[in-house]
Parts: structure tokens; C-alpha cells; sequence
């Protein structure tokens, strides 16, 4: 009798709840054989969702019952961490403690040690940068990682499975051996990267009988919530789960797989289905539009039917310009809101992608009217930041050789931003504090900045013939500044500051914290910044230990400070200026989301406005890892054709709109500009719904907003 339960059904159909309940049935009444100690393992497909899980189980279960809640990528992580010693033996690795490399060190790192080759073009892909190049070769590794493929496979999976015309058969051979020597040099100083975990994880540990024996020990139970969303390498772990006999309750959904693409293979995970006892939901909540509107919705945006009936429920907003639409989206919010019709937590703008340009002008036309807004994931670069840019531009005038990094324009903004009053009033604005404008900045840098390859500097204020005319505040803050930074000279050079994580932090105490008032999105990037700094050189004293060791180093030339601001200056790294949890209800604004963030969340609104509703990107999207279908393991073997992109961009756009729907209940609203930012015509898959919806009525006067430009026709 298998001890495995399947819970299918669509989206918001009560999965989770029927799986905590198997959670709390199983974990109440435990079988007699549990081990001591043992707990029971709880997944979420990622680490928003399982916040969400730990508090729904926290609020249904006891709090004494062992249950742990775990994502695939962490669980891997800490099991590799925690059993190193089992495969320093097996594999005859360096004892040291693994160091886990955060995505941007990997990216610097793999370019460091490509460098021979990425110059003499071996791995040059027409069309790929650099960049490009050294991301998706990496991305090969991890694709195969998580498929259960070992590397040395790569070398004849890329010939096969590549079209011809992207790149030579020589050229795809050279970046299979390049990833290969990658995963075996990180092993080499004790380097590891999610991909190389997974690899070692299901090809050396998961197999291991000392594994196999501690396993059914330390875990009595296995439960996944979304197993859609897992690796192919998860469906073994669970087949050997049913062999420990350990209870295994997992769902599915079938218009889910929000991952595929980028790491999941449900192709493989479903054939678990196969020996379970499956229980199966509606195929969505009944107060859904999915549940009334799904099917109909579906068969006129993908069959474009003879007679396609509107759609009740499907309302339209539609400009020339992509700007004006912008503007007629933000005055409908308020307009719903200021009405009463629904509170700014009921809303949902959704676009297959949201641009820089989209996010501020919605959010800043909103929130003049008083109306919270909440853009979840707003990932942008670190560099985009005034504070960091002002923090990383004073290191080249403390560390020599880095002067080419700097220019006129980047100074002038580090003395506007580094001059805020210390006692400044928190409600004043960040311009009534600043004590040098952004005039007397321009006129300092043209008469008292010395640029220098080696060592940049700012000479005395009276270098300005004019000096008088920047008045007393202008200059103290300029002499002040001056002053600190002869001060950090000299103690670099008595080895005070050990590195410049050591500078960074001096720098945000002594000009931008202060005791003031930050708020979060400052707060949010400079602690990445610190973060980011902190590894970087946790990573460098790693490497100078082995170099010492072995009289090896990587091919670079710059210096470790060169590329933490290279590194910074690429725009790799991000931070995300929003609270990861959600605000309290009475807090709640107008959710800003793409497509893939919205759906890997699991929200809901009674409103969603689908922003660009006639693009292209509804069909094609931009979530999907550059050779994905050849590491499915439902590959046929031979390359992937048009045909197959478009059969796979066709069944994704079926699920999002199914997925969509089921996660309102009230009424879309699509957003539609007869023209697109670059000015081309909109002709996207939505197009048939367009046409279909009837005009979204207002009757408001237009918003009095200063934001009409910043999206542009």
C-alpha cells in the first residue's frame, strides 16, 4: 500500500489547506516506529511562500509538534553543509568549511578564471556580451544540477541539443569544459554555488548509505506544497521517501508550474502520481472569474474563435501612448479607491514585465493622492541608489589606482549627497538638509577636483577664484569632507582599516546615518551594500589563503577594490527596498507585480489591472533560462525547434491566464496603448480579449500630477 497522497486541483481550490491537515493528522498520531527526535519536513516552492506556510502552520498546530518547513534550494544548501565531512571523505575535497558564493562573486569569479579564454573568443557566442556569455554558461551547470545531469554530460548535451546557427559545435565544447573546470576549481578552494551543492547533493550524498541511513532518522514525514514547481532531482528524494516509508502527502497543480524554465521539471515530478493515492479538488475557488470565465477567456485569446462573446467581468482602458495609458491606470485607482468601491489593498497592477519607468510613474501618481502602493520585488541594481553611488565614490580618493573609475559628474553627486546637516530635522526633506546644492557641487568639481589615475583628490576651497560666493555652509561641509577624507588616508595607511568594508561602514556612519531618519528603501540598499562588501571580501581572504598556499592566483587586472567596484558598477547586484513580509491589512497598498512575481507569491485581489495588455511579452516572456528544453527529461534528444517554443509560449500563456483568473474574484481591467514605448504597434496574444472589452467607465476629473513624462509614448 503506497504512503504517498497526491492532492491536485487548480488555483486557491483549498490544496494547502488539505495538505496542513495531513501535516496535523500525521503529526498528532504519529506511527509507533517515529525516531526520537525526528521531524517532520514541510516544502514550499520558495521563500515567500514558505513564510506564508510557517505562519499558516504556526496558527492551525500546536506549537510543540515537529514540523520543520524547508525550500528545495535551502534544504539542499544545509544537507551538502551539514554532511561535507561524508564527502571531503567520498570525494577527497579540501577539509575546510564550505564558503556558499552569492550570485554576483560567482559571475566575478567564473570571468576571472574564463579570462584567457573569453579573450581569445573561444567562448564567444555571436550576439551574447560577455556578461551574457559567463551568466548563461553558468546557468548550464545549474540546469543540469537540478535535472539530475552531471556535468561531464554537458559537453555532448550542448552539441546535440543546440540549434545550429547560434554557435559552433567548438564553440559550445569550449563552454562545457569552461563549466566544468568552473565546478572543479570552486571545489578545489571550498566554493560553493547553489548548482555545485545540487550536484553534489543528488550524485554523491543523496546515494551515500550513511545519508540514506540518517535520513529516515531525523525526518518522519515529507510533505511539499506546489511539487509543480520542484527540481526533477526532488522526485527521487520522494521515491526513496516511499521506500523509508515515510508518510509523504504532496500538491499539484496543473495550471501552476511558475517555474518551469528556470529549474523545474514537471514532467518528472508528476510521474510520482503514478503510485499515489490521489485526491482530487475543484479546479478552482468557486468565487474565481477562473471558475465562470476561464474556459471562454482561454479559447478566444488562443483558438481566436469565429463569434467570441465579451466577457462581463473583463473591462478595457485604452491611449495612443504608452504614458497616457500610464496616467489613465493610476487616475482609475483612485478613482475606485476615492469611491469606495474597493481599498487599495483589493488592487493588482500585473504586467508581463514591469519597467523602471512603469513602477515610478504609477507609484508616484498614486501616492500624491495619499494611496499606499506596494511593488513587490523592486530589484534595482545597488548603483542606482544616490547613497551607495556617493559611498563608492569615495573609496578611489582613499585606495590609489582606482582614479579612472570616477568622473566629474559622480563627485559633484557625493558632495551633495554626503553633505546632509548632522542634526538635521527628520521630517525636512533629504533637499532641505543637503548643505551643498547641486550648483555649488558643479562649481566645486570644476575648480577643486584633481582627477589622478593613481590618487584623485579635492584641493582647497580657494582654489576657486569665487570662493566666497558658496557661503559658510557650502564650504564647512566641503572642508569637513576634506578633512575626513585625509583622516581615512591615514588610517589605511596605519592598517586601521583593515579593508574597505571597514571605509564603507565609517563613511554611512559618519554622512547618511547619523541617528537619522532613513527610510526603507535607503536602509534596504545600504544593508546590501554591506552585505554585498562583507562577502566579497570574505571570498578574497578565502582566496589569498589558498593562493598562499598553492602560489595560484586568477587571471585579473585589477585589484580586490577594482572589482568590488567593477563589480557594484555592472549593476549585478540588487536589493529589494520592500518589506518581504506583507503590511498589516489596515497598511495594504495597490500591489506593482510582473506576471512571474505575482503568480509565484500566490496572491489575490478582487481588481487586477493587467498592464500592456497587447504586448508580446504576454506570450514570449522573459523567465526562462537560454536552453532549458534540453535539460527537461522529456528531451527527445535532438535540438529544440520554433515549433516547440511556440507549442511551450502557447501552454504557459494558457496557464498564467488560468492562474490569473483564479486569483481574482471581482474584475480585470486590461490596459491597453495602441503603441508601445519604442512607438511600433502593439499586435500581442491578448489582442481578440482587446477588441472583445467594453471602455472602463470614469466619471472623475483628471488627477493633478506631476508625473506624466516619466513614461515615455
Amino acid at each position: 500500500m503506497t504512503n504517498l497522497t497526491w492532492i491536485e486541483g487548480g488555483t486557491r481550490s483549498g490544496k494547502t489547506s488539505r495538505l496542513l491537515e495531513q501535516v496535523g493528522a500525521m503529526a498528532i498520531a504519529p506511527t509507533p516506529d517515529v525516531a526520537t527526535g525526528a521531524v517532520y519536513l514541510l516544502f514550499a516552492a520558495n521563500g515567500d511562500t514558505r513564510l506564508v506556510l510557517a505562519d499558516r502552520l504556526a496558527e492551525r498546530l500546536p506549537a510543540a509538534l515537529p514540523v520543520t518547513t524547508a525550500t528545495p534550494a535551502g534544504f539542499i544548501q544545509n544537507e551538502v553543509t551539514l554532511f561535507w565531512p561524508v564527502l571531503v571523505e567520498t570525494l577527497g575535497l579540501s577539509p575546510q568549511f564550505p564558503m556558499k558564493l552569492r550570485p554576483e562573486n560567482e559571475q566575478e569569479l567564473a570571468t576571472q578564471l574564463w579570462r584567457s579564454q573569453l579573450d581569445a573568443g573561444e567562448l564567444e557566442v555571436p550576439g551574447w556580451t560577455e556578461t551574457q556569455t559567463v551568466r548563461r554558461s553558468l546557468d548550464f551547470l545549474q540546469l543540469a544540477a537540478v535535472s539530475g545531469i552531471p556535468a561531464e554530460d554537458l559537453p555532448t548535451l550542448l552539441a546535440d541539443g543546440m540549434p545550429g546557427g547560434i554557435a559552433t559545435l567548438e564553440v559550445w565544447g569550449a563552454i562545457a569544459q569552461a563549466v566544468i573546470n568552473w565546478r572543479d576549481w570552486c571545489l578545489q578552494q571550498g566554493f560553493l554555488t547553489y548548482s555545485i551543492a545540487t550536484e553534489l547533493y543528488w550524485q554523491h550524498l543523496l546515494p551515500h548509505p550513511l545519508y540514506q541511513e540518517k535520513f529516515p532518522q531525523r525526518f518522519c514525514g515529507l510533505f511539499a506544497d506546489d511539487l509543480d514547481e520542484y527540481p526533477a532531482i526532488f522526485a527521487e528524494l520522494f521515491r526513496l521517501g516511499q521506500a523509508w516509508k515515510l508518510p509523504t502527502a504532496v500538491t499539484w497543480n496543473p495550471y501552476g508550474k511558475v517555474r518551469l524554465g528556470i529549474g523545474a521539471d514537471p514532467v518528472e515530478t508528476v510521474s510520482l502520481r503514478a503510485g499515489a493515492v490521489v485526491e482530487t479538488l475543484p479546479a478552482t475557488a468557486t468565487d474565481s472569474l477562473a471558475s465562470v470565465w476561464a474556459d471562454s477567456l482561454v479559447e478566444t485569446v488562443l483558438n481566436q474563435i469565429a463569434t467570441p462573446e465579451p466577457i462581463d467581468s473583463v473591462r478595457l482602458l485604452q491611449a495612443t501612448s504608452r504614458g497616457e495609458l500610464l496616467r489613465q491606470t493610476a487616475e482609475a485607482i483612485a478613482h475606485a479607491i476615492q469611491s469606495e468601491q474597493v481599498q487599495p489593498g483589493d488592487i493588482a497592477v500585473i504586467g508581463p514585465g514591469f519597467d523602471a519607468i512603469a513602477r515610478y510613474s504609477l507609484a508616484e501618481i498614486l501616492q500624491k493622492q495619499g494611496i499606499p502602493v506596494a511593488s513587490l520585488n523592486d530589484q534595482r541594481p545597488l548603483v542606482s541608489t544616490p547613497l551607495v553611488r556617493s559611498v563608492l565614490t569615495l573609496i578611489p580618493f582613499i585606495y590609489p589606482g582606482l582614479g579612472r573609475s570616477l568622473d566629474a559628474d559622480a563627485v559633484a553627486e557625493m558632495l551633495v549627497v554626503l553633505s546632509q546637516s548632522p542634526t538635521g530635522n527628520p521630517s525636512q526633506s533629504w533637499f532641505e538638509r543637503i548643505q551643498i546644492d547641486p550648483v555649488r557641487a558643479e562649481l566645486l568639481v570644476d575648480h577643486c577636483f584633481q582627477p589622478d589615475p593613481e590618487q584623485p583628490d579635492l584641493l582647497e576651497v580657494t582654489e576657486f577664484p569665487r570662493w566666497d560666493r558658496l557661503g559658510y555652509q557650502a564650504t564647512d561641509a566641503y572642508n569637513a569632507l576634506r578633512q575626513w577624507i585625509a583622516q581615512q588616508r591615514q588610517a589605511r595607511q596605519q592598517r586601521l582599516i583593515t579593508s574597505p568594508v571597514n571605509l564603507i561602514d565609517r563613511a554611512i556612519q559618519e554622512f547618511l546615518w547619523r541617528g537619522n531618519y532613513l527610510p526603507y528603501d535607503q536602509l534596504a540598499a545600504l544593508r546590501e551594500l554591506m552585505e554585498t562588501a562583507q562577502h566579497f571580501w570574505e571570498v578574497q581572504g578565502r582566496l589569498r589563503q589558498r593562493q598562499q598556499l598553492t602560489q595560484e592566483g586568477l587571471e585579473t587586472p585589477l585589484s580586490p577594490v577594482g572589482r568590488f567596484l567593477h563589480l557594484l558598477q555592472q549593476g549585478i547586484v540588487t536589493a529589494n527596498p520592500f518589506p518581504v513580509k506583507p503590511l498589516e491589512p489596515n497598511q495594504q497598498g495597490v500591489t506593482l507585480s510582473t506576471v512571474f512575481q505575482y503568480r509565484s507569491q500566490r496572491l489575490s485581489h478582487r481588481w487586477q489591472f493587467w498592464l500592456d495588455a497587447s504586448s508580446p511579452r504576454w506570450l514570449t516572456g522573459t523567465d526562462e533560462l537560454f536552453g532549458y528544453p534540453i535539460f527537461l527529461k522529456d528531451w527527445g534528444g535532438q535540438p529544440w525547434t520554433v515549433d516547440f517554443i511556440e507549442q511551450s509560449h502557447e501552454a504557459r500563456l494558457e496557464r498564467i491566464l488560468r492562474d490569473l483568473l483564479g486569483r481574482t474574484t471581482e474584475q480585470v481591467v486590461l490596459c491597453h496603448s495602441d503603441l508601445a514605448v519604442n512607438g511600433q504597434e502593439q499586435t500581442g496574444p491578448l489582442l481578440p480579449l482587446v477588441d472583445l472589452a467594453e471602455a472602463l467607465t470614469l466619471t472623475t476629473t483628471p488627477i493633478d500630477a506631476t508625473c506624466d513624462g516619466g513614461a515615455a509614448s
